[in-house]
């Protein structure tokens, strides 16, 4: 157990944790499922013709915070420069209205990995009570199930959105912020190595159950003084009245000796699986020599900077094969 103070590592490629990707069936559903229920922002939109799809970037603004008009070069400057984390939902054309389109959620075996989005609000049981009356469908219910006090709503396509209450002591008044994103991982150390201490992120909280683990992982200013035990109540109220995002590794005891098991990336498709969740996505300063040091630490690629039609982007493999963006801060560049 750490007891001693703990404080955020430096970070000198100034990583943060920006966005998560979901593809989605149909825009004009999902993109209304967010804004209306959760109280996030259209930041930016992108249209690729040539390549038959859409990005659609989401926010929940800060309080007070006024977002720029989206299509606009402002909206865009924000994109690429946002202190926070967002959704982007991939929409593929023709997708909605192909009654056979589906998405893997990544809850159901054999292809889990990813888990859940999450956002957090003052009361659960009034919040899950108002989505249920407006016709939003549930997996759990805050009474139901062995944890009480937290529920898992659906989105349209049927991705889990975990929704956790806020600490009591947080000075945060919007109504929902978004929270987490959860993957499960089969060996921590590698994941905890990978997310840590390549890519600039603290561990905030972990919590040891009989046979799973929870880590909690965010982006945090150098210096910033996190709980000096990072398995105490003291961690958890941090990260539930904090406004960034965490990122949540589930890992269930026994996958990391398990020599053939691996999880689904969300993206593969070669043994029959369906796509679903992307990636997970961080802006960085100095995107050719971050990935240079990333290449010398070990770290796979998908794609490097310059190959591919989109310059300014990167994406690497983490220990399970998940895909993270590495994304230059100030934006990315077209062919």
């Amino acid at each position: 157990m750490a007891s001693a103070s703990r404080v955020a590592p430096p970070n000198p490629r100034n990583y943060s944790l920006q966005q998560t990707m979901l593809r989605i069936k149909d825009p004009k559903i999902t993109v209304p499922f967010f804004v209306d229920h959760f109280g996030f922002k259209l930041v930016h939109k992108y249209d690729f013709p040539q390549w038959s799809f859409a990005l659609y970037f989401l926010a929940i603004p800060r309080d007070g915070e006024v977002l720029p008009e989206p299509g606009t070069a402002e909206s865009e400057a924000y994109l690429w420069t946002m202190k926070d984390s967002c959704l982007e939902l991939t929409h593929n054309y023709g997708s909605e209205s192909d009654p056979e389109f589906k998405v893997n959620n990544g809850n159901v075996e054999p292809h889990r990995g990813f888990g859940h989005i999450a956002v957090m609000t003052r009361d659960v049981y009034a919040a899950s009570a108002e989505l249920e009356a407006a016709g939003v469908k549930f997996q759990k219910r805050p009474d139901e199930g062995r944890m009480k006090g937290l529920a898992f709503c659906l989105t349209p396509e049927g991705y889990w959105v975990e929704i956790v209450k806020r600490g009591e002591h947080s000075t945060v008044q919007s109504k929902y912020t978004l929270a987490q994103t959860m993957l499960r991982v089969k060996d921590p150390k590698k994941s905890l190595h990978f997310y840590c201490d390549l890519l600039g992120m603290s561990l905030l909280r972990e919590a040891h159950f009989s046979d799973f683990s929870l880590y909690f992982l965010a982006t945090l200013p150098s210096g910033t003084v996190l709980p000096a035990n990072p398995d105490s109540p003291e961690a958890s109220e941090f990260i539930h009245t904090m406004y960034p995002q965490v990122l949540e590794l589930t890992h269930n005891h026994g996958t990391e000796s398990n020599e053939g098991f691996k999880y689904h990336n969300g993206n593969d498709q070669d043994a029959g699986q369906t796509r679903g969740f992307g990636h997970t996505g961080f802006l960085v300063d100095g995107l050719d020599e971050a990935c240079v040091e990333l290449e010398q630490a070990g770290v796979t690629f998908k794609k490097k900077p310059l190959e591919g039609t989109m310059r300014g982007l990167a994406f690497a493999y983490d220990p399970d094969g998940y895909w993270v963006e590495i994304i230059q801060r100030g934006g990315l560049k077209m062919m």
